[in-house]
């Protein structure tokens, strides 16, 4: 991959057990739990989600150098440096990756979160960027640029940036599913309830 590159996942088929998992995971909570069925929506948190099991795909984004950039801030320094060199799709891809790894970590590890603002990580680069925040803003940027220019994509992230605390909460019952799910005690009561 160059500098500046923003890496291409690798697909996983449409058809993988994983991608089934966290699409029903995604709908149920999300329909259920929240009142919300968009399917664009879950579709999208679901795609992000298989795309994440891929530890490269999280850190996809280097910068000029060809080094991976590994935090928030870090990514919003890239997308400052993408605007003064006037590449917006480039700008539009890493606003788009800020939006997604906020969403993911808040909504399935804020314990990541809760740990980072703790008095021991103070020197961690994104101890004072709200991921909240910072991921809504993003999603904006790219929802702006996609109106601006017609994309059926435009909708989408402005309803992720408008939603963005909804999508955390969904992504919070997604968790909770997929820990029940490895819960010996409960993998035992569903075996014995199906046979």
């Amino acid at each position: 991959m160059s500098p500046g590159e923003v890496g291409m996942a690798v697909r996983i088929p449409d058809q993988h057990p994983l991608r089934q998992l966290f699409g029903t995971l995604t709908e149920k909570s999300f329909a259920e739990k929240l009142g919300w069925p968009d399917l664009n929506v879950t579709g999208y948190v679901s795609n992000l989600l298989v795309e994440f099991t891929d530890i490269d795909q999280v850190f996809k984004v280097r910068n000029q150098h060809g080094k991976t950039v590994e935090t928030v801030i870090d990514l919003l320094y890239e997308s400052e440096v993408l605007l003064e060199a006037r590449s917006l799709d480039r700008e539009q891809d890493v606003h788009r990756h800020i939006g997604d790894f906020t969403l993911f970590m808040t909504g399935l590890f804020p314990e990541y979160l809760r740990r980072l603002k703790s008095a021991g990580l103070i020197y961690h680069q994104d101890f004072l960027v709200d991921y909240v925040k910072t991921g809504k803003r993003s999603y904006g940027i790219v929802a702006q640029h996609q109106e601006g220019e017609g994309c059926v994509d435009g909708p989408l992230f402005r309803k992720l940036s408008d939603n963005f605390e909804m999508c955390v909460t969904g992504l919070g019952f997604v968790r909770s599913d997929l820990d029940r799910l490895q819960d010996p005690t409960y993998r035992k009561a569903k075996g014995l309830l199906l046979n």
